[in-house]
């Protein structure tokens, strides 16, 4: 696999990516684009193995910083999945003005929370995406910060976000709060964890506390009632970071053609590791079955299994 530093521009912000690519490149590539999980980095180890694989299989792979995160430049206090959104979408842009890349063949992998439920608002956002792959999602952001709370807790929240809210139109800035410990509450596995020790030190620890909103208002599960495109969605049985219910009613929503794929007794970090191997190739195989350019498309069902062909004169 061969990586190269690229960039773009996001809304006026520069973007700094990586694209991955076979050593030897022969005509346009497919291409897959992915914007990190929660609070994560391109360079990420984690993702490393998933852009192997699909790279091995012919795919291009473009993984970038969300504006303010990593190498990216832009505030390094906003976290802002609508920003993060816009950024996704800029980023397919770029795509196709590369020589390199078929502009018809784009897909989208996200893994990680609100990587997982980014992936779904692009593929129901931008009609240039021809498949989604989401991991570990999201499907609705308040769900998501209340039950990681106990009843009082979470009560106790809501009133400190409407006092956050108030200074801030008060005072033109409320406080900044630490998006791992403030926004999101760790689980003890996350702790522990070293899936993403390799780039925790360099994620912001202070960000505004407007982000509580923007991810109260998170809602992929409405976009995925939406979708008609292809979605392989990956969960973890019994999710105490990113809840199993999320992922399987993203997958009941979808109205495309859709699968689900259920680790079981493992938990949402460990998952990485034990099933990687089995994971992974029903990944590229989504990707490779879907992601595809052709001047003819006949999508057709029956018995209830959906198929989609790609036709290109002479074929």
């Amino acid at each position: 696999m061969q990586t190269t530093q690229a960039s773009f521009f996001s809304e006026g912000v520069r973007i700094s990516a990586l694209w991955r690519t076979p050593e030897r490149v022969d005509g346009r590539l497919r291409a897959i684009v992915q914007g990190p999980g929660w609070l994560g980095l391109r360079d990420s180890k984690l993702y490393v193995r998933y852009h192997e694989a699909l790279v091995d299989a012919g795919f291009g792979v473009l993984i970038f910083d969300y504006r303010g995160f990593g190498e990216s430049e832009g505030d390094r206090g906003i976290l802002s999945p609508k920003f993060q959104l816009e950024d996704l979408v800029n980023a397919v842009t770029y795509l196709t003005t590369r020589e390199d890349v078929d502009p018809d063949a784009i897909g989208v992998f996200g893994t990680g929370g609100t990587g997982g439920g980014n992936a779904i608002l692009l593929a129901e956002a931008d009609p240039r995406v021809r498949a989604a792959v989401s991991q570990v999602p999201v499907a609705d952001g308040e769900d998501w910060l209340r039950r990681m709370r106990p009843e009082h807790e979470w009560l106790s929240f809501q009133e400190q976000t409407a006092n956050y809210r108030r200074e801030r139109v008060l005072n033109g800035k409320g406080p900044l709060l630490d998006p791992k410990e403030e926004i999101m509450v760790p689980t003890p596995e996350r702790r522990t964890t070293t899936v993403k020790a390799d780039v925790d030190p360099k994620i912001p620890s202070a960000v505004s506390s407007a982000a509580v909103d923007e991810i109260i208002a998170y809602k992929p599960i409405d976009a995925a009632s939406r979708l008609t495109k292809p979605l392989l969605i990956i969960a973890v049985d019994k999710d105490a970071t990113t809840p199993t219910d999320h992922a399987v009613k993203l997958y009941e929503a979808a109205r495309g053609p859709k699968e689900l794929v259920m680790q079981r007794h493992t938990s949402h970090y460990a998952a990485y590791d034990r099933y990687w191997t089995l994971v992974t190739p029903r990944i590229v195989a989504w990707f490779d079955k879907y992601v595809r350019n052709g001047g003819v498309v006949v999508d057709s069902s029956a018995g209830g299994q959906e198929t989609v062909e790609w036709l290109e004169q002479g074929a």
